[in-house]
């Protein structure tokens, strides 16, 4: 054989060998963890597989993942997050602050990926927003930080309702206080009282309500809380059965027939989390990744609930609104 073919020859094999390596390497595999249940995340599912596609990575076919799901019980989650620690994921993708922080105690060294409306220095998260430290980066949404300008926009509405329900899930503590601690003052500034109603599962909502509606309250605040932002269809049903007005943090409640929402939008912060995923499984590390802070809120009014219950926007508000469903 000649020196010149023979290198030819070599090379080739050289080549595929080394394709065969990189097609017998496996899919990086992201662990996502989560309180709610399967159904009740296809949107924000769809929103994170969306972020992960816009920065290269498509489920099945060069990435796979591993989802954990609490069922609505927040006590599972710790036993979840050791679970994919244990299935060595290369990234844990928690949407959540309860399922972050079940994730941070399960693991210092997998990077972890997390989207919460709280401080997630103040609860322990990351060390600051420019330098996470550890194995701890995500993204932040101002839905806490808004949650008095719901209750200004539904006081301005309904002015006349003196007493106006917060709905809470006590089963996320840490939201569940912030938002209520927040609301408890924004009331005392505009001269109104706060009653907590409390909800952890489907069935509680629906006594939640039952209690709201034999206590004569007029109005309702809808915390941003995961089960909440889940269970949008059964929330608007309830609140048109009793012709109540109130006001959600997501677009998905308005659309669904509550009467209107503001706050940041599920689909916009699902796929920025797909895309923050996608950075760690490129190689940048999460201590050195600063804390994506989302920003952007919107204004979704329905003026086909508020005409069944017979209110009217003020003009400046619907001036204000990013949407408006007719």
């Amino acid at each position: 054989m000649k020196r010149r073919e023979f290198i030819t020859l070599l090379g080739g094999a050289v080549a595929a060998g080394s394709f065969a390596v990189q097609a017998q390497q496996p899919m990086p595999v992201i662990g996502f963890l989560d309180s709610k249940s399967p159904n009740d995340s296809r949107q924000i599912v769809a929103a994170f597989r969306r972020g992960l596609s816009e920065a290269g990575f498509l489920e099945g076919q060069n990435v796979t993942i591993e989802y954990r799901w609490g069922q609505n019980d927040y006590d599972r989650l710790s036993a979840l997050a050791v679970d994919l620690v244990q299935r060595k994921v290369a990234v844990i993708t928690a949407p959540e602050i309860a399922a972050a922080l079940a994730a941070k105690a399960a693991t210092t060294t997998i990077p972890i990926v997390f989207n919460t409306s709280l401080d997630p220095v103040a609860h322990g998260l990351v060390a600051s927003f420019n330098r996470p430290g550890g194995n701890v980066t995500g993204i932040t949404s101002l839905n806490t930080e808004v949650a008095s300008k719901r209750l200004e926009l539904l006081h301005e509405l309904v002015p006349k309702a003196s007493t106006i329900a917060l709905l809470v899930n006590p089963a996320n503590p840490q939201l569940a206080r912030v938002n209520s601690t927040d609301m408890q003052a924004a009331a005392r500034t505009l001269a109104l009282q706060i009653l907590v109603l409390n909800a952890s599962s489907i069935h509680e909502i629906d006594e939640a309500f039952a209690a709201l509606v034999q206590q004569g309250i007029a109005a309702l605040v809808i915390t941003a809380d995961p089960l909440f932002n889940s269970r949008s269809e059964q929330l608007a049903a309830l609140v048109l059965r009793h012709a109540l007005p109130a006001i959600s943090a997501h677009r998905e409640f308005t659309v669904a027939g509550g009467l209107f929402s503001y706050g940041t939008s599920l689909a916009d912060i699902y796929s920025q989390l797909g895309i923050y995923t996608a950075k760690i499984l490129k190689g940048e590390k999460p201590a050195e990744l600063p804390v994506s802070q989302s920003t952007k809120v919107e204004l979704i009014i329905n003026l086909r609930t508020a005409k069944l219950l017979g209110l009217s926007f003020p003009l400046a508000v619907l001036a204000r609104a990013d949407e408006v469903i007719e």
